[in-house]
């Protein structure tokens, strides 16, 4: 838990130890406790129910086939293993940079350094798509404003918000969480009546759609991994509910609470949707580009299913630009208090608000926008693709610190294991081995090969930047 000074004015703490020493050394930081047990909880839930599941999900379908139910299985076993990771160490040692002083603390400074500059560059970029792809729904709503007048109405209101207070964070992203949840729970609760032919004008759907059309596995078990490769990063974005944990009471509890509710009920909202989506349509019928959900909903006579869906994924975008910059600004933040970023960045409101490092994340998000707007294809493109990969590498840290830490932890305070990862060191390397795959399975797939060659370019460079600095301080006698 943090110790939260009571200040009238903005104040510039020192930076703090990193705790390096000691797998379970407490830090004192000046961020506000303003996030409730209610706000992680649905951050938990709603921080992966996005555009990649409402939208992104046809991919998937269209090169797995029903097998699709198949690929997010495997890949939301991986996510669950990673949160149960991260889980047991956020809350045995909550700190607002999570992962990054995680992989300080179990590797070194290299570790925490790299991990942390390189998931805030993946939340800036990402920031970028988000607000892109809610500016073109708003602008064919509202056509009269152009659509980087939206951007930067959605950039400032959210930077407001940031720079307000955390709770205010906690709030928007309660009631965005809480309309995609309810907008989930309708879509497969109107869809299993239709399965059953419940709904006026069904017909109970029957194994026609499953058996049909090729079959469970149209494309055998290689489109099942192809799946795998187009669902797998859509489970990105559970990590920031460690970074809030921080900023919360009882980090240590609220991460448990928040990990353990959040896995099982995600698992079944992906799996049970494309279970019914692909119960419901034939599989050869989905495109691209195209949501799944809104042919669902057109197929079973729900007027204006399009335009529902727009909404949910106007909200969708709108929810993950909010939280990457919360996660980006925590995360910079942590890097600055332990040396490892501009020490201008450690000013912190009254409210216990970073707000240089909100400010410099939305600077630098902003410049992705405007990169996205004006060169999509080309310079964006390289950006985006560089950290296509990253999120793999951030996995990866996560599980090697869990390794390292687990055993610290056991040896030097067991009690604040809170939660525990199951099967420990058996399923940590069994969810390394499938990182690994996975990775080879990019270096394999001609579509993904240019993300993962990118990605590993730009970790290379932090890599090299980071052994560098260490280099140097060696030298100079640190």
């Amino acid at each position: 838990m943090h110790d939260v000074p009571t200040r009238t004015g903005d104040t510039t703490p020192g930076a703090a130890s990193s705790g390096s020493s000691g797998a379970v050394a407490g830090e004192r930081e000046p961020l506000s406790a303003g996030l409730k047990q209610r706000h992680l909880t649905m951050l938990g839930l709603g921080g992966v129910i996005g555009a990649g599941l409402f939208v992104g999900s046809g991919a998937g379908i269209a090169v797995a086939g029903p097998g699709i139910v198949l690929s997010y299985l495997i890949a939301g076993a991986l996510a669950m293993l990673v949160m149960r990771m991260l889980g047991e160490m956020s809350a045995a040692m909550p700190a607002s940079g999570a992962f990054s002083v995680h992989a300080e603390r179990a590797l070194g400074r290299w570790a925490g350094f790299s991990v942390g500059w390189l998931y805030w560059f993946l939340l800036v970029v990402v920031l970028a798509v988000e607000a892109t792809g809610a500016a073109q729904i708003a602008h064919g709503w509202v056509p009269a404003v152009p659509q980087w007048g939206w951007v930067l109405l959605f950039m400032v209101v959210f930077t407001v918000a940031n720079l307000s207070a955390v709770k205010n964070f906690g709030e928007f992203e309660f009631w965005f969480a809480t309309l995609k949840v309810t907008a989930i729970v309708l879509f497969l609760g109107l869809s299993v009546l239709a399965v059953f032919g419940v709904l006026p004008d069904t017909e109970p759907a029957g194994l026609s759609n499953l058996t049909g059309h090729g079959g469970l596995l149209p494309h055998g078990w290689g489109g099942v991994v192809s799946g795998v490769l187009a669902v797998v990063f859509a489970f990105g974005g559970l990590e920031v509910v460690t970074i809030a944990a921080a900023e919360s009471d009882d980090p240590a509890r609220a991460v448990g609470r928040a990990v353990r509710s959040a896995v099982w009920r995600i698992l079944f909202f992906y799996v049970g949707s494309m279970v019914v989506i692909v119960t419901l349509l034939p599989w050869s019928s989905m495109e691209p580009g195209k949501s799944p959900y809104v042919a669902v909903l057109d197929s079973i006579g729900v007027p204006g299913a399009g335009q529902i869906m727009n909404i949910v994924v106007f909200v969708a975008l709108l929810s993950a630009l909010n939280a990457n910059l919360y996660g980006s600004s925590r995360m910079v933040f942590s890097l600055a208090e332990r040396g490892e970023a501009p020490r201008a960045l450690l000013t912190v409101s009254g409210g216990g608000v970073p707000r240089r490092a909100v400010l410099a994340s939305v600077a630098f998000g902003f410049v992705s926008v405007l990169l996205n707007l004006e060169w999509p294809d080309s310079v964006f493109l390289y950006m985006l693709n560089a950290v296509g990969a990253v999120l793999l590498f951030v996995w990866g840290l996560i599980a090697v610190s869990q390794l390292r830490l687990r055993p610290r932890i056991e040896r030097e305070a067991p009690g604040k294991l809170a939660l525990r990862m199951w099967a420990f060191p058996y399923l940590t390397w069994a969810a390394l081995a499938a990182m690994g795959a996975v990775l080879v399975l990019m270096l394999t797939d001609d579509t993904a090969r240019p993300q993962l060659l990118w990605s590993a370019g730009a970790t290379g460079a932090v890599l090299l930047v980071a052994g560098l600095r260490e280099l140097r301080e060696r030298r100079a006698g640190r």
